[in-house]
């Protein structure tokens, strides 16, 4: 006789299944998200920089993977039909590029010659950024809003695996609270490694571009192995040079 064939026995049965599957499949979704999401957490690291105050920075962080977490959720409950809804991947693809675009003008061109002679001349009075000018809430929606855009590939990664939702969830759960500690170590490291936030920002179009390819062109996408290798690398620019350390001034004899 089968155990499952036993009316009082199969409940405990089933129960066990589902336990085995999570214990097998949570670890595997909490690695997919900290390996999706590391372009992510230097976004959201960078952003949360534009914030001189450190204490305003965790803040930011806090407020704005708290409210990230609501929209994960929101979104994981309704994947099946918002991974079908095109439109708002097309937004989030170009809210992805237009953040990468934006990002790296400042990084690699300046902000142009008469700016960058105003602040050689007034290092203090243009140390203000325009993350700063916006002010603690609205960093905070364009951390939510930068998680919810990622999110549309992680989320579509997270629901291919599983189609257990309570466990999608659990995994995106361990995932934003994995991203918060992740985004605040790369706080630390943006100011030592001269290369990494341009790093992060180009993974961040590279995803852009994947959702677009998602779209208009999916025979094109790129295996997943293929986006991490490139990520991979571009993070390995990334740590390979570190910023030159600050002189320190000599006491005057």
């Amino acid at each position: 006789m089968e155990a499952e064939s036993i009316p009082s026995v199969s409940p405990l049965i089933q129960a066990a299944d589902q336990w085995g599957e999570l214990l097998l499949l949570l670890p595997l979704l909490v690695a997919l998200e900290a390996v999706l999401s590391a372009d992510n957490a230097i976004a959201l690291a960078a952003l949360s920089r534009q914030l001189k105050d450190p204490r305003q920075q965790g803040q930011a962080l806090n407020l704005g993977l708290g409210l990230a977490l609501l929209f994960r959720l929101v979104l994981i409950g309704a994947a099946r039909w918002v991974l079908d809804f095109w439109p708002l991947q097309l937004l989030a693809a170009a809210y992805l590029l237009w953040l990468c675009l934006s990002s790296l003008q400042p990084l690699w061109w300046g902000s142009g010659a008469g700016d960058g002679a105003a602040a050689a001349a007034e290092p203090e009075a243009a140390a203000p950024t325009a993350g700063h000018n916006r002010g603690l809430g609205m960093v905070v929606l364009t951390l939510a809003l930068t998680d919810l855009a990622f999110s549309l590939d992680s989320v579509a990664a997270a629901v291919a695996v599983s189609d257990n939702l309570l466990l999608v969830m659990a995994g995106g759960v361990i995932g934003v609270v994995a991203l918060r500690f992740t985004a605040a170590l790369f706080i630390r490291w943006l100011e030592q490694f001269r290369h990494l936030e341009a790093a992060g920002y180009l993974a961040v179009g590279l995803v852009g571009i994947r959702l677009l390819l998602r779209l208009g062109a999916p025979q094109l996408v790129p295996p997943e192995w293929v986006l991490l290798l490139v990520v991979a690398l571009l993070f390995a620019w990334g740590f390979s040079s570190r910023n030159p350390a600050e002189p320190v001034e000599q006491p005057s004899p």
